[in-house]
């Protein structure tokens, strides 16, 4: 017979055995059942947004019948010297990948299903409208595709002498296999392109260093020079993480990974010299409606670079777009997330006035990148210089002059510091 405390601890043996197994077996179905639905989430999304063999077949499709042509078709659906890489979208209809075109590296974006675009039309929300490239038609001369592109202009950007170079500069561009004429497809290719606001605007400003110059295009899918570092802050990570960090962490990581304070103050002279480029630039004024780090980017030399441009739009579109829209309060009057006007209560309707112009919006977004870091003698100068930036107003008095004045003295007081260094 064995003593009573031998006897009972063996007789306990097989029970806590069995509990320390069950407690394994419990965190083992549970880290498989979180992975397995990570798995899924993940792969779902993904399913969902990385659309590309969708996209290119549709593409392709229509250029092997005749329909659309350009500069990067016969790469992509004869040669296929074009293909896709690492999948970037964000969201199902705005398809964007890397791409390897031959020995060059770039981002391609595609359409697809509904694009979103300003339509100055009888309607006043964002219209969804299918493009089945059928404009212009068969029998449409030269000189009427020219007028149908003057009329989309005049509606986009207003009265503007110099429409007629923009044109020309236009069916240059369409003209993808430069023989000297713009084809039917061609045509059908350039007019798709041209509702979108970011390929106008790589257009316009094709001879500016922060804007990413336009590769080729095929229908309503172009191909855009890749940005190295497609974050103000230098890092990018899985959405899947972005979900489980707090955003307080997040911001004080992406203090972490900043460049150098005087590359940093380089990126930031080329975003002021950016808002300069489309600050009552020779089309008009445009207005940058989504000014968040994600959407810039540098490259080796810290020179920035636009990564996306989708929300910068024509300030005379986006007012007709906000004019006369229903609303209980300011917050009904927003386009993106940075364009906004005012809610006039007695109308319950939004007004036309744009309240906060680009500069005020990019000082914001500079005060953290830029104060963080910045060298003693003139952190305090350049503190007082932002907080006067922020606080611009569309509808002061003087505005202009003093939009000038502001965005001078900062980028004056930046290139002092920097133009000793290697940096500069």
């Amino acid at each position: 017979i064995l003593p009573g405390r031998r006897r009972r601890r063996w007789l306990s043996s097989p029970v806590r055995f069995s509990y320390m197994r069950m407690k394994y077996l419990f965190i083992s179905w549970l880290v498989v059942f979180i992975g397995s639905w990570i798995i899924y989430v993940e792969y779902s999304t993904y399913t969902e947004l990385c659309r590309g063999h969708d996209c290119k077949k549709i593409i392709c499709d229509k250029y092997k019948t005749g329909v659309i042509d350009g500069s990067a078709c016969s790469s992509l659906c004869a040669k296929e010297t074009l293909y896709f890489g690492k999948c970037l979208s964000t969201k199902p209809n705005n398809q964007m990948y890397l791409g390897i075109w031959g020995n060059l590296q770039g981002v391609i974006k595609c359409q697809m299903e509904e694009t979103i675009h300003l339509d100055l039309g009888t309607e006043l929300e964002p219209r969804k409208e299918i493009v089945l490239f059928d404009k212009p038609t068969r029998g449409t001369t030269v000189q009427k595709f020219k007028e149908m592109v003057y009329g989309l202009f005049k509606q986009k950007l207003g009265e503007q002498g110099n429409l007629s170079e923009l044109v020309n500069l236009i069916l240059s561009v369409a003209d993808g296999n430069k023989d000297g004429r713009v084809s039917l497809p061609e045509a059908k290719s350039a007019w798709a392109l041209l509702q979108l606001n970011e390929f106008l605007l790589m257009v316009i400003l094709q001879n500016k260093e922060h804007t990413p110059k336009l590769m080729g295009f095929c229908g309503d899918l172009y191909v855009m020079e890749r940005v190295e570092y497609t974050s103000l802050y230098g890092i990018s990570l899985p959405w899947i993480l972005e979900l489980f960090i707090p955003s307080s962490f997040r911001r004080s990581m992406d203090q972490w990974f900043t460049p150098s304070w005087p590359r940093k103050a380089k990126i930031a002279i080329g975003l002021l010299e950016f808002v300069e480029d489309i600050f009552h630039g020779p089309y008009g004024n445009f207005l940058m409606c989504d000014t968040s780090a994600k959407n810039l980017g540098y490259n080796d030399k810290y020179d920035l670079k636009m990564v996306d441009m989708r929300k910068i739009v024509p300030e005379i579109n986006l007012k007709e777009l906000l004019k006369d829209r229903h609303c209980e309060s300011d917050l009904d009057c927003v386009y993106g997330t940075d364009c906004r006007t005012l809610c006039d209560q007695s109308k319950m309707k939004c007004t036309a006035e744009i309240i906060q112009p680009n500069l005020a919006k990019t000082c914001q977004l500079l005060k953290d990148y830029l104060l963080r870091g910045a060298p003693s003698e003139i952190h305090e100068e350049l503190e007082k210089q932002l907080y006067s930036c922020i606080a611009l107003k569309v509808s002061a008095n003087q505005m202009e002059m003093e939009h000038s004045l502001i965005l001078n003295n900062l980028k004056t007081l930046l290139w002092k510091k920097i133009s000793h260094t290697n940096d500069s």
